[in-house]
């Protein structure tokens, strides 16, 4: 194929059809009519030799080429954009920017207060949207898309060299009781912890965690009576039922039903769990989304 004379807006089209999914979001995006969008993919679609996108219900689906070219296409245009413009000074007390940030529900819990406090002092003109999500590797379908700037949750299950990734806060598991459960002043021991009903804190509603991994490399197997998908929810439930949880301590430290919980270290070795920051690498180098990064690594190291 020959590039020569190629159309570098041809290019930024792509670039906006892929992040918007949509022919009229798209081209507002880049200032230019919804027909001339439309003009656009059409020679997309003749340069490729492929349809590019397809609609459905849901908008415009990529095809396999065109998610083959979706991250060399961004970094491309990230290039050029960095190497012809001015970067213009970011000051973060006159800024008035929007972010969108993907959280699961423990660090919107243990992090965002104290992000949003530091916010508030260095830059109150800022907006946080909060996006939620649940599946570990659903913060990379959002990143993908353009939905959010960056994420902070577990690792994705799979490694991908377009999204890029920093450590920020690590917690250990705990195991509760109520202060006055029949097992409360007794030692918990592997035997006295099988015997007892369990509740299971799983967002994506499985019915196995990182417990039971570990209890089935030993060949034993816990009785689960209950799955719950809200982890700042189980303290309570424990501390009201006959139930017995094993959660990440500082769900449990934070509680407000932590007087009525006895806490015991699990009867088993379990793996410390990280929450990670991502961000896709086409966002690597934009100095106010680095900006925005260091204070959530200077927050979540402040974080106890």
């Amino acid at each position: 194929m020959d590039f020569k004379g190629l159309d570098l807006n041809l290019l930024a089209a792509f670039d906006a059809l892929m992040l918007e999914r949509n022919v009229t979001r798209a081209a507002a995006r880049v200032g230019v009519s919804q027909p001339a969008m439309s003009a656009a993919l059409g020679r997309l679609r003749t340069l490729f030799a492929d349809p590019l996108f397809l609609r459905s219900a849901d908008g415009l689906l990529p095809t396999a080429r065109a998610r083959e070219m979706a991250e060399p296409v961004a970094s491309a245009l990230h290039t050029i954009e960095t190497a012809l413009l001015t970067r213009p000074n970011f000051d973060p007390a006159q800024a008035t920017t929007t972010f969108n940030l993907g959280m699961t529900d423990y660090p919107a819990y243990v992090l965002l207060p104290h992000l949003v406090q530091a916010l508030g002092t260095l830059a109150s003109g800022i907006t946080l949207n909060v996006h939620g999500f649940n599946g570990r590797d659903s913060a990379v379908e959002l990143l993908d898309a353009g939905t959010i700037d960056m994420a902070i949750g577990i690792l994705p299950s799979q490694t991908e060299s377009r999204i890029l990734s920093s450590p920020l806060l690590r917690d250990e598991f705990v195991t509760l009781l109520r202060h006055d459960h029949p097992s409360a002043g007794q030692e918990m021991d592997l035997e006295r912890f099988l015997g007892l009903s369990h509740v299971l804190v799983s967002p994506e509603g499985d019915r196995y965690g990182v417990v039971d991994q570990v209890l089935a490399q030993a060949g034993r197997q816990r009785r689960i009576a209950l799955t719950l998908a809200h982890m700042f929810a189980a303290p309570t439930l424990v501390a009201h039922s006959d139930h017995v949880a094993t959660l990440m301590k500082r769900v449990v430290l934070k509680s407000a039903e932590r007087p009525l919980l006895k806490l015991f270290a699990p009867p088993l070795v379990l793996p410390a769990i990280e929450f990670h920051l991502l961000w896709h690498r086409r966002n690597a180098g934009h100095h106010v989304q680095q900006w925005l990064r260091e204070r959530v690594m200077e927050v979540a190291q402040s974080v106890k």
